[in-house]
């Protein structure tokens, strides 16, 4: 092996999950290895880190890790920046005492950041960061490896799969299911460290270059807590936080809370709105703050499971692989199955959220339809203001709306009114992306866009009857819907 396509240090994480990003050499003569946090942004349970922790060891510097929070990508608003700054908040007290200097940075102005990553670069060993394929964070790490002067690693913490592990891109969670049951167990025996950075002495860094904080200052205490106003950055005020914090701290209690009181419903409840036997995680999963490795290994504690009752098996049925309980496995099918299916087809596509994406057969079949005569049209902003005649849609809005997010079966619904009510399949398609990403916590994930794509035809199959404007794109209706699900509650709270 030459150093230039050299992976990590002696105590190496699973080399599929690291790739280079640039071809240059690791410096000797560096005064840190820095960690730039970009997708999993936790102190825990995270491959990255322990990744540069080991980096930082081999060489015997301190490690620096940068978390910044930009105001230019689009979609920024005060909901989604006080979710990232509450795990900024998480991080600072969780890096505290560790021997790792931490510095989180909020972008006051767009482009006040620029030039940050590449002043701590030139005085670093090794750089190391997030693997994520998905919104502007690819290119950005691309850009990035191009310019900076020092090696640059990326690694990929985002499942209980390596995205490197599969050769292609699946089109049915069917096929990835049979997929993970032929080639997953492996991998769970590779964990993570639950806390790296636990009894390893690291030589410490009392701080960053004067003229680097003076120039970019780390975020007020008052700002990650929440003391301190949104309203001088330049991001979308009118889409305001959600009632529930984000960070690590804050998706452990979810995770506890929903293993002690939700999972045994999740199985025959999950779809009904009344339950609320959801998991709640996919916030905290897609900004990183909850891993994916975390949540297996309470879930093990809980059921009393080992990865040595999987079954030797690889028959593609979503229950009985696991060897866990009937919700379990159901939970683990959302998790694992339909999660990295998004991950997998996002890693590999670079037009994943493009329309010509879908599958050749639902490009046809959305065509001949295109010019279908729609029961009700309805524009962006009367869509976006829960302004239409459908009592259970507009629910499923104002929910999105306040809390981020729509309870799971009427996700699906929401985004199959969408196709019948706007002109045509490419506006739709055009709708559901601006509402998600603008009001969804996990929107801009690849997850989210397996979701939105599922609407027009994306991982499922064609279906009979063939209909006006769905043509053989799987059909749902809110009269349907009303008859299968609990749901009078929900509207209830949600109703105008």
């Amino acid at each position: 092996m030459t150093s230039s396509d050299r992976t990590s240090s002696p105590d190496a994480i699973p080399r599929l999950r690291v790739r280079p990003g640039n071809l240059a050499e690791p410096r000797g003569g560096g005064d840190f290895v820095l960690y730039w946090m970009i997708a999993s942004r936790r102190a825990r349970w995270n491959f990255a880190l322990e990744h540069a922790v080991a980096w930082a060891r081999e060489l015997g510097k301190p490690l620096v890790v940068l978390e910044a929070l930009r105001t230019g990508y689009r979609w920024a608003s005060d909901r989604l920046h006080r979710f990232v700054i509450d795990g900024m908040r998480d991080n600072a007290r969780a890096f505290e005492g560790s021997g790792a200097l931490y510095y989180p940075y909020v972008e006051p102005e767009e482009g006040a950041g620029k030039g940050l990553l590449e002043a701590l670069a030139e005085r670093a060993a090794v750089v190391v960061t997030d693997d994520y394929p998905c919104f502007f964070l690819p290119r950005m790490v691309e850009a990035a490896g191009e310019k900076l002067p020092v090696r640059l690693e990326v690694v990929d913490s985002n499942g209980l799969l390596p995205l490197a592990a599969a050769d292609k891109v699946y089109a049915r969670a069917y096929d990835f299911r049979r997929f993970l049951q032929k080639s997953l167990a492996p991998h769970l025996l590779e964990m993570p460290a639950l806390n790296p950075l636990a009894y390893k002495e690291l030589p410490r860094l009392p701080g960053l270059p004067r003229e680097v904080e003076r120039r970019w200052p780390r975020a007020a205490p008052e700002l990650l807590r929440g003391e301190e106003s949104l309203g001088s950055l330049p991001i979308d005020h009118d889409v305001a936080p959600v009632p529930y914090r984000g960070g690590m701290e804050a998706g452990d209690r979810r995770l506890k809370s929903f293993l002690e009181e939700s999972l045994d419903a999740y199985g025959n409840g999950r779809n009904h709105p009344d339950e609320d036997a959801a998991s709640g995680l996919s916030p905290f999963l897609h900004f990183g703050h909850v891993s994916t490795h975390q949540v297996l290994d309470r879930l093990a504690d809980r059921e009393g499971w080992s990865p040595a009752e999987i079954a030797d098996s690889a028959d593609g049925k979503r229950s009985g692989w696991w060897g866990m309980s009937a919700s379990a496995e159901a939970f683990l099918d959302e998790l694992v199955t339909w999660r990295e299916l998004g991950y997998n087809f996002a890693s590999r596509r670079d037009d994943y959220d493009e329309y010509e994406s879908l599958p050749d057969w639902a490009l046809e079949t959305l065509a001949e339809h295109a010019g279908d005569e729609r029961p009700h049209l309805y524009d962006l902003e009367e869509l976006e203001r829960a302004e239409t005649h459908d009592e259970l849609w507009n629910a499923a809005q104002r929910q999105l709306r306040s809390e981020g997010r729509i309870q799971n079966y009427l996700r699906m619904l929401w985004g199959k009114k969408i196709l019948h009510w706007t002109p045509d399949p490419e506006t739709a398609l055009e709708i559901m992306i601006q509402l998600n990403n603008r009001w969804a916590v996990d929107g801009r994930d690849p997850n989210s866009y397996s979701g939105i794509f599922w609407v027009l035809g994306r991982f499922d199959r064609a279906w009979g009857p063939e209909r006006p404007i769905f043509g053989k794109v799987r059909y749902m209706t809110s009269k349907s819907t009303r008859s299968k699900l609990r749901l009078n509650g929900y509207l209830e709270r949600w109703s105008a």
